[in-house]
This record gives C-alpha cells, structure tokens and sequence, in this order.
C-alpha cells in the first residue's frame, strides 16, 4: 500500500502544528520519498500517527528528527549509532569520538593505500611485486620491528663492535610513525625489500666486517667508516672545487691530510666495499622512513676518492714521495644523517 500520502500542498500541511505525510516532509527537507520512508521503516524514523486514509503522519518535532538523522549519516555514523542516540542510549559527543577514532584508523589505511599504488604506478610493478608491496605497507609494528631486528642481527652479529655502538645499532628508531606520509611508507616498501635481500645482507656484512677494529688491537682499520665521515666528503669537495685531478700530485696530499700513511689499498678496499653494499641508499631510505630530508648521496666526491686511491696505490710502494701534507683531517665525526649514530 503506498502510505506516502498526497504530493500536493493541502491544508493540513501547513502550520507549525501541522501534520505533514512523507511526500510533505520529502518537499520540506529536499530529502527523497524512499530515503524517509527506509528510515521510518527501520524506526528511526517513526511516524506520530496515521492519517484516516493510513498515511503516515510527521509533525515539527520529526522536521528536527529527520534532520538530525540526515546529518549523522552525513558523517558516516551508521544506522544503529544514529538509532542508539536518537534513543538516548548513548550521546552524540560519545559517538562521534568512537568514529573519529575508527576515521582515523581509515584515514592511515587510506593512505597507506594511496602510497603503494603510487609505488606500484612509479615503478610499474608486476602483480606479484604489487602484491608483496602491499603486505609489506600494512605488516603491524611488531613483524615490522622483526625485519630490522633479523637484519641487525645478521650484519652486525658477532663482530667486534663497542657494546655504545652495538646499543645504538639495535636500538635505532627504524620504524614508519602511527600516522605516515605516503613519502615514508613508500621509503618503507623499499627499505623492507632491501633489508630482506640476501645480497644486500651479505654486502653490508662484508662492509661493517672491514670497518670493525683490527683483531687485538682495538684499533680502527685504514678508512673505517669512510662512508659516513663528514669531514672526508668536505675535504674531497675543497680538492674538487680547487680543481684537483685525481691522478694528479695534488691529490696525494689531500690523501695523506686524509689517512695519513694509511695503506691507500686497505682504504679503498673499504670504499668499495661500501659502494658495493649500497650503504649510501640505506642511509637515504632510512632517513625518509624517519621523515627526514635524504643527505645528498655526494657520488662525485665519493667517486673523486675512489680515482685517487687506485692512483695512489697503483705506485706504492714506495716509488713515490708523498709530499709534505698542509694539514692532517682526521676522518671525523660520524655524518649525524647516518641512521646508527
């Protein structure tokens, strides 16, 4: 039976007091006639009465109803949030603190979404790529902290490293924050990949083994840390700036203010094992999954270096005089960028 009552004005839909049907109330609120009547259908809604003729009848106070339910479900609350404050089982301040928290929670899955379909859109994945990009952007905090952890626990396990540093190593804060940018949950998908590659592993190994202290001795080795020494990519930078050639005699000097009489083949020999690793792309990705601005990869100070020490050693030893150094540069504080300081 259609109750929706007569479509038209008529006399008992006006006035304050007046009784209106639901093609009334459709016409005063803007709402569809099958939207109102749903509702009074699930009780949100329910008529004051009916009319002789059976149509459902509405009043000012359904007026103030209608639109108090409309605007809930504006906001996304459900049928039976809207119900239960419309009963006054709970109130809306009550709710709407409940659903921002479940808006939130939505929000963070939003853009985690976001973030892996612009990854999958940047690198033009394959489905199973995507797949595994996917799983990786949404593994909860504790598998996430298992990555680095197994990580950790392969480059750096049993080597001799300073229980300061080892602390630092372990405890390093490796880890996308509650609410990420899709910059940082991007960096994420990558730095997972990365951390679980057996390659990667074995070439960061290789790379901290030669950088950790000569065997009984405590003393670091030729070139340790090369990769994350301020003060070497500043002192190379001088030398290009000046227009030092590599090849040249020059460059000896800048060498020796760098390693003194340090074995330039022990040097490169780290160098290249750090180029290797891909240390420096670790360092970067470490540093967007922090929300911090990636330190300049500085490849052509790096490479500058790497000429110059094959230069060096290609004439030692000792057909060549290393010339009278200007000044002796230590190699320096840890980069304050690098993620293990």
């Amino acid at each position: 039976m259609n109750d929706d009552g007569p479509s038209a004005d008529s006399p008992n839909a006006s006035g304050p007091s007046a009784e209106l049907t639901i093609g009334h109330l459709a016409r005063r609120t803007g709402m569809s006639v099958r939207t109102i009547r749903y509702w009074s259908d699930l009780g949100v809604l329910p008529p004051v009465g009916r009319s002789p003729g059976g149509y459902r009848l509405y009043d000012a106070e359904s007026v103030a109803r209608l639109e108090l339910v409309r605007t809930l479900r504006e906001l996304g609350l459900g049928l039976d949030d809207v119900r239960r404050v419309l009963a006054g089982e709970t109130s809306v301040a009550e709710v709407a603190a409940v659903h921002v928290a479940a808006l939130d929670a939505r929000i963070r899955a939003l853009k985690v979404s976001r973030a892996v379909l612009s990854s999958v859109a940047k690198r033009d994945s394959t489905t199973e790529e995507t797949a595994l990009m996917n799983r990786l952007a949404r593994l909860s905090a504790d598998e996430r902290r298992r990555i680095i952890e197994d990580f950790m626990e392969e480059v750096f396990g049993g080597l001799d490293i300073d229980d300061e540093l080892r602390g630092r190593l372990r405890h390093a804060a490796i880890d996308l924050p509650d609410d990420p940018t899709p910059d940082q949950v991007d960096a994420w998908i990558e730095l997972a990949e990365l951390l679980q590659d057996a390659e990667f592993r074995a070439g960061m190994r290789t790379m901290m083994r030669l950088n950790s202290p000569l065997p009984g001795t405590g003393a670091a080795p030729p070139g340790a840390s090369i990769w994350f020494a301020r003060q070497v990519v500043e002192v190379v930078g001088e030398a290009r700036k000046r227009g030092v050639e590599p090849t040249g005699p020059e460059a000896a000097r800048v060498l020796h203010d760098l390693f003194g009489d340090a074995d330039p083949a022990q040097v490169l020999l780290r160098l290249e094992a750090g180029s290797a690793a891909g240390a420096v792309r670790y360092r970067q990705l470490v540093a967007r999954v922090r929300g911090r601005e990636p330190r300049p990869a500085h490849t052509g100070e790096f490479d500058w270096l790497a000429t110059a020490l094959r230069a060096e050693t290609a004439v030692r030893p000792p057909t060549r005089r290393v010339p009278p150094p200007r000044r002796r540069v230590s190699a320096g504080p840890a980069d304050p960028s690098h993620p293990h300081r």
